[in-house]
């Protein structure tokens, strides 16, 4: 049997804290995971306007074995400053990869970023973004428990026709945790045409995002929905996601792990993986339990209950979410 995490976080897989920090002036913001001890980590991009730093070095074939930190961001290519703080702050407390003695360590800190330009506010910052310090600001805070919705990342995220946020969830399944963070601002929609009902529906644990379910009036009769984002430019949009698990995995099986992860945008947006979207999935394990009996059975199921996690993840970050500025909020379209 399924059922979520004590608090339903993807800090639910133990070794992991998150951080937010946000400018409500400019409407963005940074979330930071921080792994308490290097992590395994990779990263899988479906979309067609990424934007990333270091992810190359995740590819299973590098030589980096485990990353300090992920990062999301806002800001698009202005955010990729944010992991620059993030690594400023943990080698003031001595993390790092260790070159050689004597040399500074290095953290390792892997980021994406979304477009949150258009999201209003005051973007007129001068000649140094905000993201350096934003990214510092979040690694300091980061703890077990963490905002959802108009949050870090999410804060300037709008997805289809609603106001985006961050998401998070969790599941348990046979002494395994596997956990999902998201920054949702997508192209797509994340609630079925004619209902009140999110796409991710089936997958709903104990009303998290409202327990509502499709009516007779729900129908898929287009391609594109009306109520996606409209005016879509290239590299404005973009969802972005970390799945970690405790299961003790390896790259190779971590990047199974996020290939299927990312099925939970299909389930949850409609369209996705778009020209206009950079959707990107990082896999991250802690390795505090060692699977049993066959690997890529294993892999399978947790990869599948990652899929799910992600769905659920996604539709809490649009639920809750609060109206701001011109984009108004699913509870205050639904009056939930």
């Amino acid at each position: 049997m399924i059922r979520k995490g004590q608090c339903n976080l993807i800090t639910d897989v133990p070794g992991l804290r998150v951080g937010n920090a946000e400018n409500w002036d400019i409407r963005t913001g940074v979330t930071v995971l921080i792994a308490d001890e290097p992590a395994a980590a990779v990263v899988d991009v479906r979309g067609g306007a990424p934007g990333t730093r270091d992810t190359e070095a995740l590819d299973p074939v590098s030589l980096v074995e485990g990353v300090d930190a992920l990062v999301l961001s806002g800001g698009s290519a202005f955010g990729l400053d944010a992991p620059s703080g993030v690594q400023a702050y943990l080698k003031s407390l001595g993390r790092g990869f260790e070159i050689a003695p004597g040399l500074p360590r290095v953290p390792i800190v892997s980021g994406a970023i979304l477009f949150d330009l258009a999201s209003g506010g005051n973007k007129g910052w001068g000649e140094e973004p905000p993201y350096r310090l934003l990214g510092r600001r979040a690694a300091e805070e980061a703890g077990l428990a963490f905002a959802l919705g108009n949050a870090g990342a999410g804060l300037g995220a709008v997805a289809g026709a609603y106001k985006g946020g961050l998401g998070s969830a969790s599941a348990l399944m046979e002494g395994f945790t596997v956990g999902a963070l998201v920054a949702v601002n997508a192209v797509g929609s994340p609630v079925m045409p004619g209902s009140e009902a999110f796409w991710s529906w089936p997958f709903e644990l104990d009303g998290e995002f409202g327990g509502r379910r499709p009516n007779g009036a729900a129908r898929a009769d287009s391609v594109l929905p009306s109520d996606m984002k409209r005016l879509v430019q290239p590299s404005a949009s973009t969802t972005i996601a970390i799945v970690a698990t405790d299961a003790a995995l390896t790259r190779i099986e971590l990047k199974r792990l996020a290939i299927m992860a990312a099925d939970g945008f299909a389930r949850a947006l409609r369209p996705v993986h778009t020209p206009f979207d950079g959707d990107l999935v990082y896999a991250l394990s802690t390795a505090r339990r060692p699977l049993t009996g066959s690997r890529p059975h294993a892999v399978m199921a947790l990869g599948a209950l990652a899929a799910d996690t992600l769905s659920r993840a996604i539709a809490r970050g649009v639920y809750e979410a609060s109206s701001l500025g011109a984009f108004q909020s699913y509870r205050d379209m639904f009056s939930v």
